[in-house]
């Protein structure tokens, strides 16, 4: 073989090295599908699933590729979410635990009445939590992080200044939890997924809504409703509980490598940085019910301490029905305003 001929080969031989090795490549690539019930502009898809979605992409290289479907795109209802993600509908699902009612009930703990405040403490918290005392609840997933929003308060037609203007009021309620602090408080729940709110409001079917400040924007809610009601203390009326949830087949059929990018992004911090994003958000839909110059009602220690006594038995009511479960629900309670403490410091 002449100079030429054996150069022409061994161009064509490290062509063909270079193909295998990008075709390898391109067989690593991985396309992962993500699929949540709100707008691509409310805070969690905004700051927390698109930054933690771009964090994945970056951390693997390219290799790992996450699609965003908002707003229900790929079909179905909220409450079926976390099932799409057991069942490997799509790869990766957000949502509210509180829409399949009974299925939690040793993390429904942090939806008691004046559990939480600071979303960023709380998320920490039930993290952690879920990690000790409730992983059992989540086994049929790869879970990448349960977090919590920050204080729940209401939104409503008419001002909302004691216990006694509440009753009689129909209001959203996110889980079988709030509605019944509703029901204890006076109020007449009317449960639903909080992408259904702004529709309800419009119409007239609830008088006001249980929700945190974050999501007012995205559900136009400052504009539906000129009244807001705050509590005094650090906790809010409420908190809603929240999952990051992956298909475990989608999980078990990455390479190690990818895997690990996958481990590195779920935990404790994945769950702080969506409860930080949930704190920033409540400052921003708080500014803008300001800016609206909307009437915030800010109840008294006094008044706010009638309102925990009355919502107090809503507590011993959970307790007394996950004891059916053989569940200690007191000392789980204790347990969750322990770690709230810790990592409130």
């Amino acid at each position: 073989m002449n100079f030429f001929k054996r150069r022409a080969a061994l161009t064509a031989l490290g062509a063909a090295a270079l193909a295998t090795v990008a075709g390898s490549a391109m067989a690593q690539t991985v396309t992962l599908r993500l699929h949540q019930m709100l707008p691509p502009q409310a805070t969690i898809p905004a700051k927390a699933l698109v930054p933690w979605a771009q964090k994945v992409e970056a951390d693997s290289g390219g290799k790992i590729k996450v699609q965003l479907f908002h707003a229900m795109q790929l079909g179905g209802a909220p409450p079926q979410l976390f099932d799409q993600a057991r069942d490997g509908v799509v790869d990766f699902t957000w949502t509210v635990l509180g829409y399949t009612p009974g299925r939690f009930p040793k993390t429904e703990v942090f939806e008691l009445p004046f559990m939480s405040g600071n979303a960023e403490a709380s998320s920490r918290a039930i993290q952690e939590y879920v990690e000790k005392f409730a992983a059992d609840e989540f086994k049929d997933v790869k879970l990448i992080a349960v977090h919590t929003h920050g204080p729940g308060l209401f939104h409503t037609k008419t001002p909302v200044t004691g216990l006694e203007s509440l009753r009689g009021m129909k209001v959203r309620g996110g889980s079988r939890i709030i509605s019944n602090m509703l029901t204890k408080l006076g109020a007449t729940p009317v449960g639903m997924p909080v992408p259904a709110v702004t529709d309800a409001l419009s119409k007239g079917t609830i008088d006001g809504t249980t929700i945190p400040w974050e999501v007012t924007p995205s559900l136009k809610v400052t504009e539906l409703v000129r009244n807001h009601t705050t509590f005094a203390g650090k906790e809010g009326l409420y908190t809603q509980t929240f999952a990051f949830s992956m298909n475990k087949a989608s999980y078990d059929k990455l390479p190690p490598d990818l895997k690990a990018v996958i481990d590195k992004n779920s935990g404790i911090e994945t769950a702080a940085m969506f409860g930080r994003a949930m704190d920033e958000g409540d400052k921003v839909g708080r500014q803008i019910a300001e800016r609206a110059k909307n009437n915030i009602v800010a109840l008294d220690l006094a008044e706010t301490q009638r309102w925990r006594r009355t919502a107090a038995s809503v507590e011993t009511d959970w307790i007394n029905e996950v004891k059916g479960k053989g569940i200690d629900g007191a000392k789980l309670a204790a347990e969750a305003r322990a770690l709230i403490e810790k990592h409130s410091r």
